[in-house]
């Protein structure tokens, strides 16, 4: 997809960080931008931006996590515009701790927001791009973190990382095979200044209950000696990538096609990432000698 004015753009998780960054990038093409998200308040003022620059732009408050929320998303979508372009599946959460430890209403938030709100955006817009017969695009936002070995830190969210980008790449060879007009990408940022660390504040009454903590506090209470690394990350959160640079990021992306969308390439990212995949390909020799003999 390289022609974008006039078009559509659906954007989950619209209100703050890449986002609104890419939100503003499509509004900067000449689009027309639909964005969601769960934050209230920032999605009206998001929406006021945008409407004092000109933009044709709705929000809808949206749940990522709820099937019917999307649907209503898709809706309202249909009903301001008639068609959608470009469906963003980027809104993401995050619940700290070794993952034995998290409990079960922090796996089913962050699973639901992170994994399930991209399957419903796929399973609800894909029919509807499908239906229209044109040049159309989805980007899926992962994390380099689901390209590389697991965190222990943060592991509830780099397992859905990984799980996003699995199905980017089915989605992908899905079209492929079926010569469609729609094309994939995924979004893997590495250190991007936004609130990711915070985003608790948005975390539903549902997934609390009456002995909630947050997350954070929860491991920093338990294992203290991890307070300096979270504070190293925050740093190297707020010394990263813009979201409006990201943003960028992503449209020139498209427009080249490119399937696996990095924000930064510096080579610690690299490192890890073949540190990864070279492990996986030694695993061919480690286990050589043993099927030979079976």
């Amino acid at each position: 997809m390289k022609e974008f004015k006039n078009k559509v753009a659906v954007i989950t998780g619209a209100a703050s960080g890449i986002g609104l960054g890419i939100a503003r990038r499509a509004a900067k093409e000449g689009m027309k931008v639909v964005l969601a998200d769960i934050e209230k308040d920032a999605l009206i003022q998001a929406e006021e931006e945008f409407k004092a620059s000109g933009t044709e732009v709705i929000s809808v408050l949206t749940d990522v996590s709820k099937a019917e929320a999307i649907e209503n998303l898709a809706q309202k979508t249909i009903d301001a515009f008639g068609e959608v372009h470009l469906l963003c599946n980027n809104a993401g959460v995050a619940a700290p701790g070794p993952i034995w430890e998290c409990t079960l209403k922090d796996w089913n938030w962050v699973m639901g927001v992170n994994l399930w709100g991209v399957i419903h955006g796929i399973r609800t817009f894909i029919p509807i791009m499908l239906q229209q017969d044109n040049d159309c695009h989805i980007v899926n936002t992962a994390s380099s973190a689901g390209l590389v070995s697991g965190d222990p830190g943060n592991g509830i969210y780099s397992i859905t990382k990984h799980g996003v980008v699995a199905l980017s790449e089915n989605l992908r060879a899905s079209f492929g095979g079926m010569g469609s007009k729609i094309s994939v990408s995924v979004l893997c940022p590495g250190f991007v200044n936004t609130n990711i660390i915070n985003s608790e504040r948005n975390r539903p009454a549902e997934f609390c209950g009456p002995d909630y903590e947050p997350c954070l506090e929860r491991m920093i209470k338990k294992y203290p000696e991890t307070e300096q690394f979270i504070k190293a990350f925050i740093t190297s959160l707020e010394q990263g990538t813009s979201p409006d640079q990201a943003g960028d990021v992503v449209f020139e992306a498209m427009k080249n096609d490119i399937f696996y969308i990095l924000t930064e390439i510096g080579l610690i990212w690299k490192r890890f990432i073949k540190a990864r995949f070279d492990g996986i390909m030694e695993a061919f020799n480690q286990n050589r000698p043993i099927l030979k003999s079976l």
